[in-house]
């Protein structure tokens, strides 16, 4: 009834899967408490290139947070600390991977779900996905890191339409906010995202951290950007046997393989 997340690597990708497939993957205080080390796991496999996180089935990305446990997990104020704390560690730990990280989203993707999806890099979704974040109907607050990662998606105005009405929207009107930048026929999904995945899999090791830390500087506030550390991962680019075997491949028009060296 707790539910789980499993993680499978292969190709170089880490796919981290929600499993509650009787309750739409809802997510429990124990699948947010080991989600920080799953991510820590794949983030030190150095065969992972990257990290795509998506939900069991074909109904749910997830449905969020089980509502039906809050009464012994979130019962008053110090309950409720502890499962917000969980739930931020998870999203700061996804934020934070130095692998890229995809949300692929199938059908319901509503409050903690969503969460979880923003603290990835980007997000794909079949064309069917459904999107919502319900606490007004709750009565209950969302945290500042949450609206903060929603303000940053779809900026504030749709940040707000989303938090005050929390009615449901779908996936074109999810794409039109920029919230997934990518949408796809539900037949089409698994092999379309799969590809996006081994493309990025594919993909210099090295050029992808280079990106990821210049992403990572660019999101805090001017004045605490780190360029020096940007610099040094581009540096180390043009260090590596990586860079040329991508010369080498372009010159004989083959396919590069890198190995992150």
């Amino acid at each position: 009834m707790s539910g789980l997340i499993s993680a499978r690597i292969e190709s170089g990708i880490a796919t981290l899967t929600l499993e509650t497939p009787t309750r739409l993957n809802a997510i429990s205080l124990a699948m947010w408490q080991s989600l920080p080390a799953l991510i820590a796991r794949a983030d030190d496999d150095n065969s992972v290139r990257v990290i795509a996180l998506t939900g069991a089935g074909q109904k749910a990305f997830s449905a969020g947070a089980d509502i039906a446990r809050f009464a012994e997990e979130r019962h008053d104020t110090l309950s409720a600390r502890r499962y917000d704390a969980a739930v931020e560690a998870a999203e700061a730990a996804l934020k934070a991977a130095r692998k890229p990280s995809v949300a692929l989203i199938n059908g319901l993707c509503f409050g903690g779900g969503m969460g979880l999806a923003l603290a990835c890099d980007f997000r794909v979704a079949a064309v069917s996905a459904q999107f919502r974040l319900p606490p007004a109907r709750l009565g209950i607050g969302y945290a500042f890191a949450g609206v903060e990662r929603l303000v940053a998606a779809i900026g504030t105005a749709a940040a707000a339409h989303v938090l005050f009405t929390a009615m449901p929207f779908d996936a074109h009107q999810a794409l039109i906010w920029g919230l997934v930048q990518q949408i796809m026929p539900d037949a089409e999904f698994a092999a379309a995202s799969s590809a996006i995945l081994h493309n990025i899999a594919d993909n210099a090791p090295l050029s992808l951290t280079a990106a990821k830390v210049a992403l990572r500087e660019l999101a805090k506030p001017a004045h605490d950007h780190d360029v020096a550390i940007v610099d040094a991962a581009v540096a180390r680019c043009y260090e590596s046997n990586d860079y040329r075997e991508g010369r080498a491949a372009f010159a004989e028009k083959r396919q590069p393989v890198f190995r992150g060296d």
